[in-house]
């Protein structure tokens, strides 16, 4: 019979909570930084030249239609052969905010081309500027539209991010793996980690929600 013993496990949870603000950093940061990426690029793809569009759709189709674990092999292994070292956190770093940045694009131009071009026009008669009708007018109304598949997005990277240890960099997986090899304790590790992560799912759901209510509270258009 199978002995459990999590003893081992909490005497080093602080490997694994430190993993865990790893995971949160990596993910934090990938998804603030794909987000820009994916409004330069949805902008590029509703509004820019036809190179540019073609550009785009090359990006988004080669990362959407390639598993993860190439993508950031790709760049950790093979990036250095034209000159371009990174260390395993940046290359997690630069992984996921390629990933992202293709997914949220989609999902942000959807949410640019549902404005209807009415409201565009009438902020152009009001005399607003381009940027303001860019901010106020299809910004902020497709963000709201696209909110809860963005924050869908971020728990899937967050989930995501635990490839990030094939490369040795130091998030919530890769603690676990040195916690297993230290303790050999695998179902306990692995089953704390796996709580670890429903915990940081849930709790990032509630916050997200809550950001939705304070950020987005005003009626919809009918």
């Amino acid at each position: 019979m199978y002995q459990f013993n999590f003893a081992p496990v909490f005497d080093n949870f602080d490997q694994l909570l430190w993993g865990a603000w790893v995971t949160i950093q990596l993910s934090f940061g990938a998804m603030v930084i794909g987000l820009v990426v994916a409004v330069i690029c949805a902008v590029g793809k509703t509004a820019g030249p036809k190179p540019v569009r073609f550009l785009i759709d090359v990006y988004i189709e080669l990362i959407r239609n390639t598993p993860f674990l190439i993508q950031i092999f790709f760049i950790y292994f093979a990036l250095p052969a034209f000159g371009l070292r990174l260390t395993p956190g940046s290359a997690a770093l630069l992984a996921l905010v390629v990933n992202v940045g293709a997914y949220a694009t989609e999902i942000v131009r959807a949410g640019i081309e549902s404005i209807p071009t009415g409201q565009v026009e009438a902020g152009t008669a009001l005399g607003l500027k381009r940027g303001q009708i860019f901010r106020y007018i299809v910004m902020k109304p497709a963000l709201r539209t696209v909110y809860p598949a963005l924050t869908s997005q971020f728990i899937f990277l967050m989930l995501t991010s635990s490839v990030v240890s094939v490369i040795s960099a130091n998030d919530l997986a890769a603690a676990g793996n040195d916690l297993q090899a230290q303790t050999f304790a695998s179902f306990e590790v692995y089953l704390v980690i796996t709580v670890m992560y429903l915990i940081l799912s849930l709790g990032f759901s509630g916050f997200f929600s809550l950001i939705q209510r304070a950020a987005f509270h005003y009626p919809m258009s009918r």
